[in-house]
């Protein structure tokens, strides 16, 4: 078996259109690609945000949604939220929702990499205790949703650009992102 990692390729509408190495599509002109997005919240409503890795290829540091992750060819996108929810978290979820089906982005980091995605997002329950990788997340918080609504309001910058578009997209964040608007 090879440890080699793949991505599905997609094209503008959304079809797959084959499969490469995620070492060779993410750089300064990334191929879009399919991936998804998870928010976990605990017992106590607070939704789990994580410090990426500081070798991370891209967005390395940055504060970000729970997980995220791509799923590997033929593998049903739900069974690669689990997948990644152990992987990355040591994390069992549970309640798994598909709330964004069409969230799609375009973003560059400092370093010039190119995040190109389809991303589904998810939320979940945790149903276990954390367990973090160290080869993808630095640290971790468990946060009011309202209080990461607020922060990503006066400090995007400090956050994956994907997280700040969900953010403004999703329900449990629209009390503080409107107020923004307005």
């Amino acid at each position: 078996m090879s440890d080699i990692e793949y991505v599905v390729l997609l094209d503008d509408d959304g079809r797959e259109i084959g499969t490469a190495p995620k070492s060779s599509v993410h750089g300064t002109d990334t191929a879009l690609h399919l991936a998804f997005s998870c928010h976990v919240f605990n017992d106590a409503g607070e939704v789990l945000v994580t410090r990426r890795a500081l070798d991370k290829t891209a967005w390395p540091g940055v504060w970000t949604n729970s997980f995220c992750g791509h799923p590997a060819p033929a593998e049903p996108v739900l069974d690669a939220v689990h997948r990644r929810a152990s992987y990355e978290l040591g994390l069992t979820i549970s309640d798994v929702e598909l709330v964004l089906p069409l969230f799609r982005y375009r973003a560059t980091d400092a370093s010039g990499i190119v995040e190109h995605e389809i991303c589904p997002v998810y939320t979940a329950r945790a149903s276990s205790d954390l367990a973090l990788n160290p080869d993808e997340v630095v640290e971790s918080r468990w946060v009011r949703p309202e209080d990461l609504g607020a922060s990503l309001v006066t400090t995007p910058w400090a956050f994956s650009p994907w997280l700040v578009l969900q953010a403004e997209q999703l329900p449990l964040f629209a009390p503080v992102l409107q107020r923004r608007a307005s």
